[in-house]
């Protein structure tokens, strides 16, 4: 099992910066996840900003039966830990299942629990006991005040290396809203806080069965969260977003991803 981390030696927490979970959304293969956590390392190395790579070792959510899942649970958390092994970087993954907790742990830094899932109370437990830091992503339908009592199921099993994620709020059947008086919220709990700021922006319900987006507010939802104080972004990225097996329709380009996080480091400079 690799040795445990704290939030503190992940995120060199630091008034002046950001970190950020960046990466594909589902580890598609070993070159094209070498692929991105290249470039990201490079990028965020050059921004002094903290990065933790991100990846789904499996896609358990799908709308379809015939949707993208996995290239093998082993094979993929296997990726992550090389690319963790080979930058010196944390890794975070999701885990969807209380038995999935130990196998994903032996891999990662960070398990990641999903929105969906957030109120699963032996789900957390099991992500608890590892003793791995765990992140849990709000819920689509949940308040900010309800995250509170999911930290708690964490720190009350022994665990207190929890963060929390912001990923908007439904708004009807196929949109999502981001209400940021959530992130203060969720900051007075003594947590740091992420927005997620890709997933904010799917349109899911779609009626062909595979989740919208609007990845031209991107930067939009990222400015707004560094100005309101977020102490962390999650942003997913690929180098060709249309050909991505899995929520390709909100990432984030590649290409694009440097641009932004400089003017991100910019704006939090000036706050």
């Amino acid at each position: 099992m690799k040795k445990q981390k704290t939030i503190q030696s992940i995120i060199h927490r630091n008034p002046s910066t950001f970190f950020v979970l960046a990466g594909p959304c589902a580890i598609e293969g070993r070159d094209i996840a070498f692929e991105i956590a290249d470039q990201l390392v490079e990028k965020c190395d050059r921004l002094g900003i903290p990065l933790v790579f991100k990846g789904s070792y499996r896609k358990a959510n799908r709308s379809r039966l015939d949707s993208f899942t996995g290239i093998g649970d082993e094979k993929a958390l296997e990726i992550l830990a090389e690319v963790g092994q080979k930058y010196d970087v944390p890794t975070v993954t999701d885990i969807h299942e209380s038995a999935e907790a130990d196998m994903a742990a032996q891999y990662v830094d960070v398990l990641q629990i999903p929105a969906f899932l957030f109120r699963q109370t032996e789900l957390l437990v099991a992500a608890a006991k590892t003793g791995k830091i765990v992140n849990i992503k709000k819920g689509q339908f949940a308040s900010a005040s309800a995250m509170e009592f999911a930290m708690d199921k964490v720190v009350e099993s022994g665990n207190d290396q929890v963060m929390l994620t912001e990923r908007g709020n439904m708004f009807g059947y196929g949109d999502l809203i981001v209400d940021y008086r959530n992130i203060p919220e969720m900051q007075s709990f003594g947590k740091p806080v992420v927005m997620d700021i890709t997933h904010s922006l799917q349109q899911p319900n779609s009626s062909t069965g595979v989740t919208g987006g609007k990845p031209a507010l991107i930067e939009t939802i990222a400015k707004a969260a560094i100005a309101v104080g977020a102490d962390g972004l999650f942003i997913e990225t690929h180098p060709d977003p249309k050909s991505a097996k899995s929520d390709g329709a909100n990432m984030l380009p590649l290409n694009q991803f440097e641009g932004l996080m400089a003017k991100l480091v910019q704006l939090k400079s000036v706050l």
